[in-house]
């Protein structure tokens, strides 16, 4: 079947179906906390504002809908006015209830300044309504409607912050129709993914678990990762409307410079982005038919583009939200529009898994303990990559070089595997050093200066190699990497003086 636009009064099946059991939920369980899950591009505004409007129907009490961003407060104001659920806007201009209105969406900040002003008649609020529910600062505030059933509604039921898991506030949890359902029956466009393996292992990680600013900027700004960028979108997505994520505003800056350069049509948009330069950008980009739009920490929620035909992750996560948040900027479905693009350049396909691979989110919410080591498990062999010895300091001397990690246990099983000598595993790791030293220095002396540096990375791959020998002594060991170094500078030498000679 082909979707067709969602009429203000109609719902899917599968809407109606997840309606209907919540409100039977409502009616057995009182004053409950329920946790509600579907899929970005599922529909989750509409099920909701229906669900506000049966219940200010049924039990003429009040509905306040939370949110956490501008966009998100006046995409469901808008969505509730469709379906004649008269509401109101609580800002900076609200100071009490308006007795005529049954139903308010408030951000959480202004919501809770307005409560602590005593502005706000909690009591007379009969359900609450978390948009965005896995994010942390609603949680305190919710104490406060006291009378309220609860419900929070996110695509990914997994907290924000693992030391407040989403078990210990809601009591149970409800799971829409999944992404794979929704590619089959139409409502939601089937991916195809280009994935690219990138070296990580310079990217730190911050007090909240996702990859640094910093450090991300320091890797993707990069010449080798600049231009994988951009022969990626030419072999990927020339000529369709494409979004970029990035993870720092400079490195966004640094793309459209040089997308610019390439004659492609491209914006950056950003958190600091006015609003007036922001609706100007997001109107280009909606009538531009080829455009590209690089943006950084703004169009993960809240934004809604269906023409899109083509995303790029240039970027790392560790954030399983983001990762579907960013993903499904992409999958919205229209009469002309069948499939998109992923391409993936950060490992994080291989991190999580496929967008539309099914998620068993009971277990997930169930266990969230188990599913973070799982998570921080996966991110640390990516990041890490094979290589723990290459820090952001040995990364940034090798700028011109894009794949720096060597997998000792794989190229060793692999000469297992082709009946090879295990010393070509020593062989092919001192031949890719010998290429990165070539490739980051224009005299033989400055080429062989780094062989030198790498010599934290050349004990970390000589020791995991001896792991695999039988009987390897520690003499043999240190031996093995002084050979290593002076091996490695005579083929410095050697093809340095074949090249310039």
């Amino acid at each position: 079947m082909e979707i067709t636009p969602q009429a203000a009064t109609s719902f899917y099946d599968y809407q109606q179906r997840d309606i209907a059991i919540i409100f039977d939920t409502i009616k057995s369980e009182a004053k409950s906390k329920l946790l509600y899950q579907l899929p970005t591009g599922g529909g989750k505004t509409m099920v909701f504002s229906e669900i506000a409007r049966q219940f200010i129907e049924q039990y003429g009490q009040k509905v306040m809908i939370i949110t956490h961003r501008k966009e998100l407060s006046r995409q469901t104001s808008t969505t509730l006015r469709k379906l004649t659920v008269h509401n109101r806007i609580i800002n900076s201009k609200s100071n009490t209830f308006i007795n005529r209105s049954n139903c308010y969406v408030a951000m959480v900040e202004t919501l809770r300044n307005r409560i602590k002003a005593k502005k706000i008649k909690t009591k007379e609020v009969g359900l609450v309504i978390i948009d965005e529910a896995h994010h942390n600062s609603f949680r305190k505030l919710t104490k406060s409607f006291k009378n309220a059933f609860v419900i929070g509604v996110t695509a990914t039921p997994f907290s924000s912050d693992i030391s407040k898991p989403m078990n210990q506030y809601y009591s149970k949890l409800l799971t829409g129709e999944s992404i794979g359902n929704l590619i089959n029956k139409g409502f939601l466009s089937k991916p195809k993914s280009f994935i690219y393996e990138v070296e990580l292992n310079s990217l730190k990680t911050g007090i909240h678990g996702d990859f640094t600013v910093s450090s991300s900027n320091q890797l993707y700004s990069s010449a080798p990762m600049q231009e994988l960028l951009l022969n990626a979108y030419k072999d990927n997505a020339s000529g369709k409307k494409t979004l970029i994520f990035n993870n720092g505003i400079a490195v966004s800056k640094q793309v459209e410079e040089n997308f610019k350069a390439a004659g492609i049509p491209i914006r950056h948009l950003d958190n600091k982005t006015s609003d007036e330069e922001r609706k100007e950008i997001l109107k280009w980009f909606k009538t531009t038919k080829d455009a590209v739009l690089t943006s950084v920490s703004i169009l993960t929620t809240g934004f809604d583009e269906p023409s899109i035909k083509h995303v790029i992750l240039n970027r790392a996560t560790t954030s399983i939200t983001l990762y579907h948040q960013m993903i499904g900027r992409g999958a919205r479905r229209l009469s002309s529009k069948k499939s998109f693009g992923i391409t993936d350049l950060g490992n994080n396909i291989q991190r999580f898994g496929p967008w539309e691979a099914p998620l068993d989110w009971n277990y997930i919410f169930n266990h969230p303990d188990a599913f973070a080591k799982q998570l921080n498990y996966q991110a640390s062999s990516t990041s890490a990559a094979q290589s723990s010895a290459i820090t952001a300091e040995m990364r940034a001397l090798f700028p011109n070089t894009l794949e720096m990690a060597y997998d000792v246990e794989e190229n060793y099983q692999e000469a297992i595997d082709n009946v090879r000598k295990p010393k070509t595993v020593i062989q092919q790791s001192i031949r890719q050093h010998t290429k990165m030293c070539l490739d980051n220095s224009e005299t033989l002396s400055q080429a062989i200066a780094l062989a030198v540096e790498l010599l934290p990375e050349i004990e970390w791959r000589v020791k995991q190699y001896v792991k695999y020998l039988d009987n390897a002594s520690k003499n043999y060991k240190e031996w093995l990497i002084e050979d290593y170094q002076n091996r490695l500078k005579g083929l410095i030498i050697k093809l340095y003086s074949r090249v310039n000679v």
